[in-house]
Formats: C-alpha cells, sequence, structure tokens
C-alpha cells in the first residue's frame, strides 16, 4: 500500500501528527509512507523520521497556480491513500487530494465550514471534536483508516542528529553555559497567518519577565524564534538588562531545536516551538489567550497554563476565517490585559514545584 501524508500546514501541526505516523508504521509496517510539506520547518520536523519513506517538499504558495496543478498531476494515481493532517480545513488541500486521486482520502469532517472547504471531497472521515488533542484526532482519523482501535497515544516525535547535538554542545561552550547554570527558553512569537500575531503576548511583557526571572533566579535566558522573528527577538533582549541574554540565530530548526533540549524551562506564546518543546519533555509555561487549549496544551509533557480563562475564552476553533475579537471593551482582553505578574506566578509555580531551581 502506497501512503500519501498532506502535511500542508505549520510546524506545530506537522509534528503533532508524528504519533499518529508511528502508529501508522507500526500497524501497517510494509507500507511505503511518504510525506508532502510545503513549509521548510515541516520538512525538518520529518527529514530524520524513521517512519516516513520519502518526503517531499513543494511551496505551493512560491511556485504559482500553473507549476502547482502540474505538480498535483505529477502524483496522480501513485497513491492507494491520502491522509489530510488534521488541522488542514482549506478547499486547496482538499482539491490537491482529489486531483492527485487515492481511492481512501482521510480526512476530518470539521465543525465549521466543511463544506466550504470542500470536505465532502473526502470519502474517509471523522467528526472534528473540540475536546480533543490534535494529536488525538489524527489517531482517530489512522483508527478510521484501519478500522481497528488504537489504545495508545504515543509522544511527539522529534529525531536530531548527532550532528545537531554537537552544534549545541559547541553553543554552549562558546557562550560559557555550564550544566549548572539554570536555562530558562522563551519564545516570544508565533504564526501571524491569517491575523494570528493577536495570539502574541506583548514583547515588552517578555522582557519584563526575564528581568524578574533574572533578578529572581539569576537564570540565563535564551530567545528563541524563526528568521522572520529576528526583530522580535531584538527587540525583547534590547529590554532586558542583563548579560545573561542570548538571541538564538540557527541555519536549522533542528539546531535551535538542540538548543533547546538544554533548556530547564521553556515559556512560550501558542506557537510551534511550544510543540517542540513537547517533544523535548521540557517543562512548559504556555501563554494562551483565545485559543482552545484541548487542541493544542502541550502535550506528554509537565506544563502549566498562564491565562485570563474569560468567560468568551476560548473563541478560537479551526477554521479558515481570520482570527477576530468580538468583544466591545478591549480587543483582545485575553492575551492584552495578561500581566506580567499573572506569567510570573504561574512561572514561579511550576519552578517550585519541579523543583528546577537548586
Amino acid at each position: 500500500m502506497k501512503i500519501l501524508i498532506m502535511a500542508l500546514s505549520g510546524i506545530g501541526d506537522a509534528l503533532m501528527f508524528t504519533p499518529a505516523l508511528k502508529i501508522l508504521r507500526q500497524e501497517l509496517p510494509n507500507s511505503e509512507i511518504d510525506v508532502l510539506v510545503m513549509f521548510g520547518g515541516a520538512k525538518d520536523i520529518f527529514k530524520n523520521n524513521p517512519n516516513v519513506n520519502n518526503l517531499i517538499h513543494f511551496n505551493f504558495i512560491n511556485e504559482g497556480t500553473i507549476r502547482s496543478l502540474r505538480f498535483v498531476l505529477s502524483l496522480r494515481k501513485k497513491y492507494d491513500v491520502i491522509i489530510n493532517v488534521y488541522p488542514s480545513n482549506r478547499k486547496e488541500y482538499n482539491l490537491i487530494s482529489f486531483l492527485i486521486g487515492a481511492k481512501k482520502r482521510v480526512a476530518v469532517d470539521y465543525l465549521r465550514m466543511n463544506k466550504q472547504n470542500f470536505g465532502w471531497l473526502n470519502n474517509i472521515t471523522i467528526k472534528e471534536n473540540d475536546s480533543l488533542h490534535n494529536v488525538q484526532t489524527n489517531i482517530r482519523m489512522i483508527e478510521k483508516l484501519i478500522d481497528k482501535k488504537i489504545p495508545e497515544e504515543p509522544k511527539l516525535e522529534l529525531f536530531l542528529t548527532e550532528e545537531d547535538l554537537n552544534y549545541a554542545e559547541s553553543f554552549f561552550q562558546e557562550k560559557k553555559i555550564s550544566e549548572n547554570d539554570f536555562i530558562i527558553g522563551i519564545h516570544p512569537g508565533c504564526a501571524t497567518l491569517k491575523n494570528h500575531i493577536k495570539r502574541r503576548w506583548e514583547p515588552e511583557k517578555f522582557s519584563q519577565l526575564a528581568n524578574l526571572l533574572i533578578k529572581n533566579y539569576s537564570a540565563k535566558i535564551l530567545i528563541f524564534g524563526g528568521p522572520e522573528e529576528s526583530e522580535l527577538k531584538r527587540q525583547v533582549k534590547n529590554n532586558i538588562h542583563s548579560d545573561y541574554t542570548i538571541i538564538i540565530e540557527t541555519d536549522t530548526l533542528n539546531q535551535s531545536s538542540a538548543i533547546m533540549k538544554r533548556c530547564d524551562l521553556f515559556i512560550t506564546n501558542d506557537s510551534a516551538l511550544m510543540h517542540i518543546a513537547s517533544a523535548l519533555s521540557l517543562p512548559i509555561v504556555a501563554i494562551i489567550g483565545p485559543t482552545n487549549v484541548s487542541y493544542i496544551h502541550p502535550w506528554k509533557t509537565k506544563y502549566k497554563i498562564a491565562s485570563l480563562n474569560l468567560e468568551c475564552s476560548p473563541c478560537f476553533f479551526y477554521s479558515p476565517k481570520p482570527l477576530t475579537c468580538k468583544r466591545d471593551d478591549v480587543k483582545f482582553k485575553c492575551i492584552k490585559e495578561l500581566t506580567v505578574e499573572n506569567v510570573l506566578t504561574v512561572v514561579s509555580s511550576m519552578i517550585e514545584e519541579l523543583n528546577l531551581f537548586k
């Protein structure tokens, strides 16, 4: 059986499919499993995964309509099964799956805008459940495909090479960071598509929090983020009044992940790096505003959520529509009025409970 996994959405979504991918390989060991990705970060997630036979990288956005159509038609009739990673409720993804022409097209039947986004083109579906984690939903799709209940829910899987780990070791030697140092990683960014930038906690609050963590715990702060977040990282660092702060700039996502692995605690917005921290089994404080926590909470690791838990939250569910706020008083109050003191309380509680600072 030839199976194509369509992981055309972001890094976090790709990573949250890896438990289902592991199960798929275990249950169908003789199948050829290929993965199609659009973004370079998603490629990094899968490139060392032993459960993948072939990794295909094609950027539909950059290539345009004609080249994209030619590429899709080049895959036509090559696969028996196509699985659309959850969440990916866009008509373009469903249309690509249909045009490739696999007899079995596995996807989620979305609660919102499924019909408008051509969800009816899929023929093996499960109903979306807002109370389930993305990992669990992906596993349910595999269960439907193989008609078997799976008792396990594996961890997220991220495979770092010796080269990645050696890169991190050299980094710490160069920066004179020892095993005894208390290292806190922070990620002030998140995706920006569809107005998701509104999910970000303000950068100046990250700076204020870092100053307090340096003062209270002598922490060394590592600031993470993608290349498109370089200015954001500099903005955060410039307002931290300490030499104990380092911006992480690497050539690959896996190099950053190898450095992240050394962190004693990771503080982050709802972002792809939150899920990488989960894959690395780091303790996490996740700063969550409008997102449904049930979907995306850190998976199979110690975590706490910093949130105002407003009566209107969550209001962000999976839909192609841009993120909006319907409040009349303060737009995106759930994130804008989450104070440094609120988050510090959660962080301090995590540090004390896990005895992270000795």
